[in-house]
């Protein structure tokens, strides 16, 4: 016979992991945080130490914030976030087709749909020597800013360089792969599966399918 004074910690824990995600979608949407590390990590500081002591058991996955992210996006850019996405998408194509040599792969955000105001736009590429890409580059006057970035992968640590553009005010991120790699596709930091990635005639298809329209048949006269 069920208590009505029984708190049920289950309840309480999905509770709490509903508030964290929806607090860290909030940040992410209104302050323009980018990961969601950093968004979930400041939504759970807000709930107090006592609850933080424990967070690895309320804290939500990335998937749940993005869930809760695009909920705001729908409930506050239902008309705006389609066109901003077809931006996004022919911007991303247009690099695509420029960095070609690299063989690219549009990743991340704009590919999955889910962009807001700050959205970057994320472009993986496989290059023998990073150098490579930074000489084609500035080839062709492109300013950009470099970093190293380093991953953990099979137990071990390995340093990708990053290079940064900016075009109209969005960020354009090359992550550098080596062409050995390019088969290897990374599991998402959201979803947990087979990252998505899409190339420059996949992405031109999706672009394709959101400008076409049913054609009207013609009218007997």
């Amino acid at each position: 016979m069920n208590n009505p004074g029984y708190n049920n910690p289950m309840k309480s824990r999905d509770r709490l992991r509903q508030l964290i995600a929806q607090e860290a979608a909030r940040l992410m949407y209104e302050e323009q945080i980018r990961e969601y590390r950093t968004a979930k990590s400041k939504a759970a500081r807000k709930f107090g130490p006592e609850k933080s002591l424990c967070l690895g058991n309320h804290l939500p996955s990335n998937a749940e914030i993005r869930q809760e992210l695009l909920r705001l996006l729908d409930l506050h850019e239902e008309k705006l976030r389609p066109e901003r996405l077809l931006h996004l998408r022919i911007l991303a194509l247009s690099y695509l087709e420029l960095m070609v040599p690299f063989r690219p792969y549009l990743v991340g955000s704009v590919l999955s749909g889910c962009v807001t105001e700050r959205s970057d736009i994320d472009i993986h590429l496989f290059a023998e020597d990073p150098e490579d890409v930074a000489s084609f580059l500035q080839a062709r006057d492109m300013p950009f800013e470099e970093e190293l970035v380093t991953v953990r992968k099979g137990g071990k640590y390995t340093d990708y360089s990053h290079f940064y553009l900016q075009d109209e005010g969005i960020e354009i991120e090359f992550s550098i792969y080596a062409p050995s790699e390019r088969h290897q596709v990374s599991r998402s930091s959201i979803t947990g599966k087979p990252m998505e990635r899409a190339d420059a005639k996949k992405l031109h298809r999706l672009i394709a399918a959101t400008l076409s329209t049913p054609e009207k048949k013609p009218q007997d006269e």
